[in-house]
């Protein structure tokens, strides 16, 4: 993979220095992913940015085979309350936002970032993507494209198990698709 070096600057230079960069044909795409979206999770056809409102398991696989490169980031936060998960996700996905939007400026126009949580920019969200309140600004949380992202994440030597409780650090993560 080529170097970015312009591109690591930036990141670092808007705090995001925990980071890698990616062949995004290794991040991992898996069926069973979807399907705890669609049988496991309760916000399932609640959200703009979520199943069953994104493309298909192997249309996902096919975005990303259409990039050389990406950049993981990775989030870690221990919170007390888990209300304050939102928030707090709310505010790095708006950073992460105005990044992609500077990536795409400085030459990569294919620049398109999985926020690290549910978009969150809305405090209600729409139900559907055509009732999107921010449809240039919303974006799919990883999961939402069928991304395993405990074996991305492992894949690439970082940190991540299910937590039963909220007494440790959560680790998060972001995928900033770039060309």
């Amino acid at each position: 993979m080529k170097t970015y070096k312009k591109l690591e600057k930036m990141f670092v230079s808007r705090g995001f220095e925990d980071f890698k960069l990616i062949e995004p044909g290794r991040i991992v795409v898996a069926q069973w992913v979807r399907m705890k979206c669609v049988y496991g999770c309760a916000s399932y056809g609640k959200s703009a940015c979520c199943p069953p409102d994104v493309p298909s398991v192997p249309e996902c696989r096919q975005f990303f085979d259409e990039y050389r490169a990406a950049a993981i980031f990775h989030f870690e936060k221990k919170v007390k309350n888990p209300k304050d998960r939102r928030p707090w996700g709310a505010r790095i996905n708006a950073s992460l936002l105005k990044l992609e939007r500077e990536v795409f400026l400085s030459g990569y126009p294919k620049a398109f970032l999985l926020f690290m949580d549910s978009c969150h920019l809305c405090g209600d969200c729409a139900l559907a993507r055509a009732e999107c309140k921010q449809p240039k600004s919303a974006r799919p949380a990883p999961e939402a494209l069928a991304v395993d992202v405990f074996s991305t994440a492992r894949r690439f030597g970082y940190p991540i198990e299910v937590l039963p409780d909220y007494s440790r650090a959560m680790n998060r993560y972001a995928f900033l698709l770039i060309e």
